[in-house]
This record gives C-alpha cells, structure tokens and sequence, in this order.
C-alpha cells in the first residue's frame, strides 16, 4: 500500500518493459520473463491486449530477441484477429534463429512455427510459446 492508503492499480506488462527487462539477462531467465508476459496477456481483455503491444519496444541488445519480439507481437495481434504494430514490420533477420536448438526442437519448429516467425526467421514452434 502506498502511503496515501490506495494501492497502485494493476497494470499488465507491456512488450516494450518486457523487452526493458530483457535486456542483459541470460536466455533462461528470459524465457521465463517471456512466459510471465504470456500468462498476463491471456488473462487481458482483447482491448487491453492491443495496448500491451502498441508501443515499440527498445532494442534488447540483441536483434534476435528484437526479431523476436515483433513476430511474437504480430503472433498475438494475429490471434485476436488484429493486425500487427506498424513498428513490426521492417524487423526481420539475415539468418536463421532456431532459439530451442536441439535437433527435434529444430524439426518441430520447421514444421509449427507461426507464419509470424518463419517470415521473421525465427524458427520457434507454436508450443513453445503455449507455455504460459
């Protein structure tokens, strides 16, 4: 509680603090702050959900997980039968991404990745992000 007697409302993570916090965490670390964006975005109202995605988040440092986060914002919009942020639109990377790299999860990802990762080159099967 804050000291006037009023707790600050709840307000859902953001992609753009979700990248904040990515930024120089380890990947298992970041997988699972992945996953808490996950779970509160599947508890928001479909408005509420595009607001979680409007903004343009800030570099992470790494252009896969920039990549990354503009497929997964297309993927989400997508699912709610939105469109994607502008700002997704010119992210995409030279070389292929395989962020789970064992050779079934390589397969698994070829044959289920969304669409808005393949065409990023993001090869992440739609499991992996069902984790939430």
């Amino acid at each position: 509680m804050e000291e006037d007697g009023h707790s600050a409302a709840y307000q859902p993570l953001t992609l753009a603090q979700l990248s904040a916090l990515l930024v120089g965490t380890d990947e298992s670390r970041r997988w699972r702050l992945v996953a808490e964006f996950l779970e509160e975005f599947r508890w928001e109202q479909p408005h509420t959900r595009g607001e979680m995605l409007a903004a343009e988040p800030p570099s992470t440092g790494d252009e896969r997980w920039d990549v990354f986060l503009a497929a997964l914002a297309e993927y989400l919009a997508a699912r709610d039968g939105q469109r994607g942020p502008l700002w997704v639109e010119p992210r995409s990377l030279r070389r292929l991404w395989f962020p789970f790299n064992t050779r079934a999860a390589r397969v698994d990802a070829l044959v289920h990745a969304p669409a808005a990762f393949r065409r990023r080159g993001v090869y992440v099967a739609a499991q992996e992000l069902e984790v939430a």
